[in-house]
Formats: C-alpha cells, structure tokens, sequence
C-alpha cells in the first residue's frame, strides 16, 4: 500500500500528494470520469463547471485547503479544477440528482459504529464499500503540519482527495456514511473538507463545533470520536443534527438518515442500509450480554456475511458488478492507534498500522 508522507505549508503538502500518489490522482480521475458519463451521462467538461462553482465560496472558507488543492493539481500535472471536482463529487452528483431527480446516482456505502469501553475509552471502526475498480486509487497519507497547533493526520484516502477516514495525533478519528438526499449549498463546506476540517480538530465536540459554524455543502453522515466522546453528524445542506451513544455505548450508521430532518428529500437507495444497521445492532448486542468487547473482537462485527453479498461485509453481485468493502479501518482513539485492512475483512490481502504522532 502506498504511504505518502506531507509535510509543509499547505501548497507543499498538496505538492507531496500530487507527485508521489501522480498515478493514484490520474487513476481517481480517469474512474470519476468514467462513472459520471456512465451513470449520469455527464461528461468531465460538466464535471468541471460544477466543480468551478466551489472554489470562490472555497477560498473564502478555507483558503488553506485551496492552497493545497492548487499544490496537488500542480503536482499530479492537473489544472484546479479537476482536483477540486475529486473534492466534490459527492456535492456533484447530489446537485445532479436534485435537478434530475431519476438520474441513477452511484456513491459509496458503508457501515460505521463506535463503542465506549467500559473503562470509558471510545473504539471507532468502519468498513468502506464502493467499486473495485477505484481500489487500486486508495492510498495511506500522513500530514504533519510543523509551527501549527494542527494535529498530525494518517487517514487512508482516494488520489486527490485531501479529507477523508483516519486519526489523528490527539485521538480523533473520522468516518464516512454516504446519505443520498437532494440539495447543495455551494457556500457551505463540501463532505470531505469538512472530514479534513474533523481530522485538523482536537476534540470530537470541537470538530461538531466548526462544523456545525459552517455547514455542509452536501449530505452525508460524519461519525467523529476521540478517546472518551463520539458524535454522529447527519449532515445536509439544510442543516445538521447528531447521534450521541446509545444506553449501551454503541453510535452506529450506514446509509441513511436516522433522525428527522424537516424539509430534506431523501428517497430511499440501498435497500440494504435498513438491514446492516439492524444487523450491526444485534450483533453489538448479542456480543455485550454475555461479554465485553475489545479492540480486537470490534473488528469481528465487519467481518459479517449475513445477507450476503449486500452484507455489512460487502461483496459484488459477480464480477464487475455492484460494490464490496475495500478496506476497514479499527481505531483505538485512547491508544492513537488504527488497524487498517485493505480488502475484504474476511479475506484481506494487507494489514497497516496507523500512528500519527508516535514513533
């Protein structure tokens, strides 16, 4: 698995990214390109207007993610724009599917869960589902930001994306659940800067907090924990609300929203979301009547078949067709410390241990 190590001001970190992960960031481009003209007979050139339409509310919201945006596409040999659709595709295709409303949308699914021991300490771990084909594009990418009070990152992302699932130096981890309802705001944060944003925080409540001050442009739903507090975000255009831990210390999500949010349209789009969150439920609570979990057993739960192949352990319908877990990520927040898996978690082909700020 590729590892790229950033480090700089902002325009050198994007630089980092975009020279030595050059291929990942051609490979995303070349797949977005692809899936867009396939399912939404949209070509790039139309990707790129919508993506246009960011950047100026962009610099304005974070000039600092532009600076690195504008040093990845630079160094991957792209002009802004490209990078910046990577950066929004999920605010693309949901602007798309609300002026279209039968466009055949495509995003990633997931199942995520959090548990707080015992002892207090918070687990977060998640299993990612999308194509295969974007598989070989994911890559490990750390951050450090010397002379900044920012958090060291180590978050597991697709070429030319600068936010996305990890942990970082002070115990916070990030995970994402797709939530397919119509409306964008291009003046709010875009789904993965506000990830970023997450992963640059030193609390989970001081991440709701930025987030929450400035919206999200799309929807989706951001579980963020560190080592003794976890909150999931539901987030559309309209507005935000969260999940806190259950009696038994589980959050748990997958794809769609669990909370009511007065005035958003979300059509219900994978069918199965309904049956991994029951499932994940009683499994969590199968396993905490008659023992404990710990870091290890949490990754046993992603592991599950039932309903396969749209089981919480994702597989294609055959080959070339539908989605499956690509990796899972296990954190141990109170430890900085997170089990990567690449592939699926019943037979994965790689192992990565992440620690940002440890040696």
């Amino acid at each position: 698995m590729l590892e790229v190590h950033c480090s700089g001001t902002p325009y050198e970190i994007g630089h980092q990214h975009g020279t030595v992960a050059k291929d990942r960031v051609v490979g995303s481009i070349a797949f977005y390109k692809d899936l867009f003209q396939e399912s939404c007979s949209m070509n790039w050139e139309a990707v790129r207007q919508e993506a246009q339409q960011y950047i100026q509310p962009l610099q304005k919201l974070s000039p600092r993610y532009v600076e690195e945006l504008q040093g990845l596409a630079d160094g991957a040999g792209f002009e802004l724009v490209d990078i910046v659709a990577l950066n929004v595709r999920t605010e693309i295709t949901f602007g798309l599917y609300t002026r279209v409303p039968s466009a055949p949308i495509q995003t990633d699914g997931c199942t995520s869960a959090a548990y707080r021991q015992p002892n207090g300490e918070v687990l977060l771990a998640q299993n990612w589902d999308w194509q295969p084909e974007q598989a070989p594009n994911l890559f490990i990418c750390h951050i450090s930001q010397p002379g900044t009070d920012i958090p060291d990152i180590s978050m597991v992302t697709e070429g030319g994306v600068i936010g996305k699932i990890g942990i970082n130096s002070s115990g916070v981890g990030t995970c994402l659940n797709a939530i397919r309802a119509r409306g964008v705001d291009n003046t709010k944060i875009p789904i993965h800067l506000a990830l970023r944003t997450a992963l640059e925080s030193h609390s989970a409540r001081e991440a709701a907090d930025k987030l929450y001050e400035m919206g999200t442009a799309g929807s989706g739903h951001i579980l963020v924990s560190d080592p003794s507090e976890a909150i999931g975000l539901e987030c559309t255009s309209i507005g935000m609300k969260e999940i806190n831990f259950d009696g038994n210390g589980t959050l748990i999500h997958t794809n769609h929203l669990l909370l009511d949010h007065p005035g958003v349209d979300e059509p219900g789009w994978i069918p199965d979301s309904t049956d991994r969150i029951k499932r994940i439920a009683q499994l969590l609570d199968e396993r905490l009547a008659t023992s404990t979990i710990d870091h290890s057993s949490f990754f046993d739960f992603f592991r599950d078949e039932q309903g396969y192949p749209t089981a919480i352990n994702r597989d294609q319908f055959s080959p070339g067709n539908g989605k499956a877990t690509l990796f899972t990520i296990n954190m141990d927040l109170a430890k900085r410390k997170a089990i990567v898996t690449m592939g699926r978690p019943t037979n994965w082909t790689e192992r990565i241990e992440l620690s940002p700020g440890l040696t």
